[in-house]
């Protein structure tokens, strides 16, 4: 314990020592207008209000008040011991996600950079964007519409084998089972539920420590997810060893999964990623693939929950789905292009509910945005909350509206769950379809009803319910 307290002193003293740098970095610039805001309290700045929020169910609230206070577009704070700048709004988006390489670049808190360390979210520009075109060659939509009848075979698996016969289930926990055999399915083949109950035991340890404190010492949460990185990295080795024998004696298709893609397959300079860049980035699609939409699932089932009107509308628009289809017969691409009410639904609930507060950028030059001087080095973020719940972009933001989602929709970079630019989440496309995947086959499975109406969500470190989401199953007849 006693030795615990002496590293959590020594890295406050190297985040002091780091903070008064960068104060007197910007005391011999005095001529800067820098965004209005506060640096808070010294070491830690605003760092526990920012994330004080979260556990409260109202991550928006810190952002909210310092627009209010300071400045619509930008403000200035002071997190995790960096000076940063927090854009807001779509004009803010926009200026963020057009200038990657430009005036600023990626940046992620070191918890993040350690974790996965090869990854795409570490590299930046022409190594970014070779890394990116090469993951979504395997990613993009043309490519995953052959994986959509095996992508419904697992959801009727789960539905079968996890929810029939069950009064009452805990959707946060059980959904899990559903997007994580998913993503090991299309990512690594992985066909062993063992081996998939493994993995997921172990991401769960892995993305409690992803944004925690990068002290690597026994007992904190980044130790612990740093251990739980590496057992998963090498059940991944191990397989990709197994599958590069596989691949040359001809036993498997380089199409199979991701991996066996990314083993054959060289980006256009014709260079080849190396086994801990092909683990490092796998670990980081099994963590984007199946977290997020387990997030969003969870609030998908909880709204429905709420709202029997649109439980009906959808389940109405997946019916017609059904009608015509032999028993038994499996999606195809063309049945899921019409579920148009259903996604509006899914958008809605992510412009009420993202499954992540935002993301970061770090400022690679000086430069200037709306009349403020914005200093090299300073980091900088986005919210999705900052404009999701603008009342001036979404009229009665707090109601619950699919109809938003018609037509052309919302205002350009005012609703950005996936992000974007260059930076844009690229398991976009496979989301929507394990999502929209599920909801097909449990609305005509099921009604339920929510054992705790008023569950507060927060950000732990995607948005989840506090008591798992129990609901009532009630079988549908259809």
């Amino acid at each position: 314990m006693e030795v615990v307290k002496l590293l959590v002193v020594l890295a406050l003293f190297v985040l002091s020592l780091h903070f008064i740098t960068k104060i007197v970095k910007l005391r011999k610039n005095p001529k800067l207008n820098l965004p209005p805001g506060t640096s808070g309290w010294p070491i830690v700045g605003e760092t526990f209000e920012f994330l004080r929020n979260s556990p409260e169910g109202t991550p928006s609230r810190f952002v909210e008040e310092r627009m209010n206070k300071y400045d619509s577009r930008v403000f200035k704070t002071s997190l995790l011991g960096y000076h940063m700048a927090v854009f807001c709004g779509p004009a803010g988006n926009k200026f963020l996600f057009s200038n990657e390489n430009k005036n600023v670049q990626v940046w992620w808190p070191s918890s993040v950079r350690k974790l996965i360390r090869q990854s795409l979210v570490n590299k930046v520009g022409d190594e970014a964007k070779l890394t990116k075109r090469l993951l979504l060659s395997f990613l993009n939509a043309d490519a995953l519409r052959n994986f959509l009848p095996k992508m419904d075979s697992i959801a009727q698996h789960h539905i079968r084998t996890h929810w029939e016969g069950k009064m009452q289930v805990h959707v946060y926990t059980i959904i899990q089972l559903y997007t994580f055999e998913l993503a090991c399915c299309l990512f690594l083949s992985f066909g062993n539920s063992s081996q998939v109950a493994n993995l997921s035991s172990l991401f769960d340890v892995f993305l409690k420590g992803i944004f925690a404190l990068s002290i690597n010492f026994p007992g904190t949460r980044f130790h612990r997810a740093m251990k739980a990185a590496d057992a998963i990295k090498k059940e991944i080795k191990m397989l990709l060893k197994k599958k590069k024998v596989d691949l040359e004696e001809n036993r498997i298709s380089p199409t199979k999964d991701l991996l066996s893609h990314l083993l054959v397959t060289s980006d256009t300079n014709g260079r080849f990623l190396t086994e801990t860049e092909i683990s490092d980035n796998i670990l980081l699609l099994l963590f984007a693939g199946h977290d997020t939409s387990r997030s969003v699932l969870s609030s998908v089932m909880k709204y429905l929950g709420q709202l029997p009107e649109v439980y009906e509308r959808v389940l109405k628009e997946q019916l017609e789905i059904s009608q015509g289809k032999e028993e038994a017969e499996l999606l195809h691409w063309e049945d899921v292009q019409k579920m148009k009410y259903t996604w509006n639904v899914v958008s809605e609930v992510m412009r009420l509910s993202p499954p992540v507060r935002g993301a970061y950028r770090e400022a690679i030059k000086d430069f200037t945005y709306a009349d403020y001087n914005i200093p090299k080095g300073w980091k900088l973020q986005w919210s999705t909350n900052a404009s999701h719940k603008d009342p001036t972009l979404f009229s009665n933001p707090g109601n619950f509206d699919p109809s938003r989602f018609e037509g052309e929709g919302p205002t350009p970079f005012s609703y950005v769950p996936f992000g974007g630019g260059p930076r844009m989440c690229l398991g976009q496309e496979f989301a929507r379809l394990e999502i929209l995947v599920f909801m097909h086959n449990i609305v005509k499975s099921f009604k339920w009803d929510l054992v705790i109406p008023d569950e507060k969500f927060k950000y732990d470190p995607m948005l989840e319910p506090e008591k798992g989401l129990p609901i009532q199953l009630q079988p549908s007849h259809f």
